[in-house]
Order: structure tokens, then sequence, then C-alpha cells
């Protein structure tokens, strides 16, 4: 998912090349399983971890490129908005105290890149939505400067074919239009992923999504937004809403959000969730393909699917299936997108334990 050599889909001719790349890819993945290659006998957790910059008094601190320019540490980069940040944790075996690591390996990176943020009088906090967050700081200029954000506003701008508008209502109600879909600038999350077996694949998945919502019950850390007290969990709504690309007179085959706890259960088997996503979604990024992927297996390699996990990255299921390659062996994750950072560490362990 961490692929950023990325350009907006705008000529056919190229969108239907790396649509080519994508269905040679599902190929290549429906042939790795077929043939036992993908990884089957250890389950493995990761995360990623986000979080905000704030200053002395608690405003957004746009500082990321400060920060990775003093650490020059490929495990942390960057999101959407400059005063974000993310973390991507070393997987571990998922065994005996594999939480215990995780809560360590967390609070290590924190407390490194705390006393750097220190440097520039700022702080970390973990945290769903800032509380403080103001509409001064949802503008572009807060966009961190990287090709891929810059792409991905653009097309969806494009596809929207309108202004970005926002109706949250909880406790409170909140009414916005935005011209830039930067509003999911607010989002921070803790993003849980779990290494699991192909023929293990369809009964966790649908497993995953079946705890979705008493998980999150348990986990919320998103209820206000601009001052106002919306949902207990308000990333959900704000999320959906910030990348939805459907508009009124939308007659395209894009009706259903990109944003989404997915239509059905999986029946069959893990191909289903690719190939959904492929006949329900357009493209919207596209990347250089180096690789024929069949032709890498032909040969004895073990292909990265480049072109499958950029179309993936921009279809935003709560609970989405990942393809990845550790050691040179391939397997599949099940990546949990729906808790929040925070409050502390200790939280965020206990929600993904639970």
């Amino acid at each position: 998912m961490g692929e950023h050599r990325i350009e907006k889909a705008s000529d056919s001719g190229q969108i239907n090349s790396f649509i080519r790349a994508v269905l040679t890819d599902i190929k290549a993945l429906e042939k790795m399983h077929r043939d036992s290659l993908i990884e089957e006998d250890i389950q493995r957790i990761g995360a990623e971890q986000e979080m905000c910059f704030v200053t002395r008094d608690w405003r957004p601190a746009p500082i990321i490129l400060q920060i990775l320019d003093e650490l020059k540490d490929p495990q942390f980069t960057t999101e959407l908005a400059k005063f974000n940040a993310e973390i991507n944790l070393d997987p571990i075996e998922f065994e005996g105290e594999c939480l215990t690591k995780m809560e360590n390996q967390i609070k290590r990176h924190l407390r490194i890149i705390s006393k750097i943020a220190n440097k520039f009088n700022s702080e970390i906090i973990l945290v769903g939505i800032l509380p403080t967050i103001r509409r001064i700081d949802l503008e572009m200029d807060n966009i961190t400067p990287n090709e891929r954000y810059y792409a991905l506003f653009e097309i969806l701008k494009q596809m929207k074919g309108g202004p970005y508008e926002y109706r949250i209502r909880g406790v409170e109600e909140l009414v916005a239009k935005q011209d830039n879909p930067t509003f999911e600038f607010c989002n921070t999350s803790f993003q849980i992923h779990l290494q699991v077996a192909p023929s293990d694949f369809v009964n966790l998945y649908n497993l995953s999504r079946a705890i979705s919502a008493p998980v999150l019950a348990c986990a919320c850390n998103s209820p206000l937004l601009l001052g106002k007290r919306l949902w207990k969990e308000t990333r959900i709504a704000l999320f959906r809403q910030a990348v939805d690309t459907r508009h009124i007179g939308h007659f395209l085959r894009e009706q259903s959000p990109r944003v989404t706890f997915a239509q059905d259960w999986v029946k069959e088997s893990m191909m289903n969730t690719f190939k959904d996503d492929i006949a329900r979604f357009r493209v919207l990024l596209t990347t250089r393909v180096d690789e024929d992927s069949l032709e890498e297996l032909e040969e004895g390699k073990i292909p990265q699917l480049n072109a499958l996990r950029v179309f993936v990255s921009t279809v935003y299921r709560w609970n989405r299936a990942c393809y990845g390659v550790f050691n040179g062996k391939p397997h599949l994750r099940i990546e949990n997108r729906v808790l929040p950072s925070g409050p502390t560490v200790v939280d965020e362990i206990a929600n993904a334990a639970f």
C-alpha cells in the first residue's frame, strides 16, 4: 500500500494499460492460490499508528517535513496533512506476548518522534479527530507536498464534479461545504493487520466484519469536529463523505461509496473481494508497472502485484484484503481500518486484543 510513484488516471490509454496490469495481477494471485504459493503456516500481526502534531496551545502543528528530515527512518512516513504522521510497525508472529511486543514497539517509536517534535515546540497526540482543528486548518496549504496526494485530490474533485458537502447529525449537527476533500485531514486511526492463511480467509474476513460494530463501540475516540458534538466516532461518517465521488445525476457504474463495510458476505474465495472492487469502482490512480506478474511466476519469482495494490489502496473498505511479500514469501492480510488513534497506547492495544 506504500506505493508513491503515482499518477492521476486521466489518459484513456494509460488507464487501459493499468487495468490490464491489474487484471494480470488478479490472474497471478489466483495462480499463486491454486499452486499453494501463499504463506499458510504462520500468522502475524502488524499495525499503522497515526498521530497528530500539536503546538503548546493544542493547535495543529504542520511540521511533518521537518520531523522526517530529522528522523531519516522509513518506518515514519507522511499522511495527507502536514500536521499528521504515520508509523509502520514491524510484523510480529501472532503468539505468546505479541500484543505486549506491539505495545512496546509503539511506545518506543512514539518516544523517538515526540522527542523530535519537542524541538519544534510541539507535542504528539493520539486521537481519532483532533478537537481543536479549525476550518482554517483544512485549507490546501496544509496538504503534505506529495505527488500521490495531489493526484488523489485532483481526480476526486474531477469525479465529484462539484463541491464537497458534509452533513453529520449527532447531539448537534455539522453542515459544511468545501471545494477540496480536505476534511479528510481530520482523521487519524490505528490500523491493525492480521496475516491469515488463504484457506482461513473467507471465514476470518467475514468474522472481522461481523465484529466491527461491537469492537468500534468499545473504541470510540472522535466525538468532536469543529466544535460540534457529533457521533461518538465521527470518523466513520466524515471519511465516507470526504472521499465520496458520487453526485446527483451520476449514472456511471460507481454507485457504491468508496468507503464502505461492503455489500455482502464473502461466500467462495478470497478472490471475491478483489474482483468485486475491480468490477465496482473506477481507477483513480495509476502507477508505472515494470513487471508482468504472470511472467515472473513462470520464471519462479514472486511478483509484487503493484498494480493491484495501488488499485486496492483507493477503495477504502473498513475491513480490507491486502496482499504483500515478506521475507520473499507472498501472504494475505486482513486490515482493520475502523479503530481510531488513541487515546493512549494501552487503550489501542486493548482495542486490538478485543
